[in-house]
């Protein structure tokens, strides 16, 4: 396999980008860029730790984030699997990267900056929902922000209904399980009870 072994060759095969890559680009949430970010219920969050790097996807019921000022947003922890691990990076290691979706946008919206995880009680209480808190939040310090062209988007068909893959056809989060190496472990049992766990668990 050949592969490329330094930043010159790479120029040499993709070269500079567009002005209008570069003008993108803001150190701070502009009137624009906010609008879309509280149009987004997703992201993924990318963390880089000890242990390697990690990428997670979140949700929530409305917009993802908060937006506390033009250069700062807050990500609630909501309820998980436990394994922490988008948390015990950030505590190691501030660099994060949030990837912003709006379902039937074919842009996306990028963050890059540092964060910490806060656990001030009045701002957990800010986020509470069905009468619960997380348990911790994600504050995220801006130091760049700009969208990602539609290409990726449009290739994949992502919000395309006619596109759409039929769940029960996936391997279900059991089988994945089991098959990752616990041989013991229930799969029907985990997919019978899950839908109901997730409906208590939500927030």
């Amino acid at each position: 396999m050949k592969t490329i072994e330094t930043v010159e060759a790479l120029r040499a095969i993709y070269g500079e980008p567009s002005q209008a890559a570069i003008a993108k680009v803001a150190d701070r949430l502009t009137p624009a860029y906010r609008r879309w970010i509280e149009a987004s219920p997703f992201l993924a969050i990318a963390t880089a730790g000890a242990d390697g790097l990690d990428c997670s996807p979140r949700g929530d019921d409305g917009a993802v984030v908060r937006i506390a000022d033009a250069r700062t947003v807050m990500l609630p922890d909501w309820r998980g699997n436990n394994r922490v691990d988008s948390l015990e990076n950030i505590v190691t290691d501030p660099r994060v990267a949030l990837m912003f979706l709006v379902p039937g946008s074919r842009n996306a919206l990028r963050i890059n900056g540092s964060a910490v995880v806060a656990i001030d009680e009045g701002l957990l209480e800010s986020f509470e929902m069905d009468g619960r808190h997380p348990r911790s939040v994600i504050v995220v310090t801006i130091r760049a922000v700009y969208f990602q062209c539609a290409r990726a988007l449009m290739r994949s068909g992502l919000w395309n209904p006619d596109r759409f893959i039929d769940p029960a056809s996936l391997p279900s989060a059991g089988e994945m399980t089991k098959q990752a190496g616990a041989e013991d472990f229930d799969a029907e049992r985990y997919d019978r009870e899950w839908p109901e766990r997730a409906h208590r668990s939500m927030w």
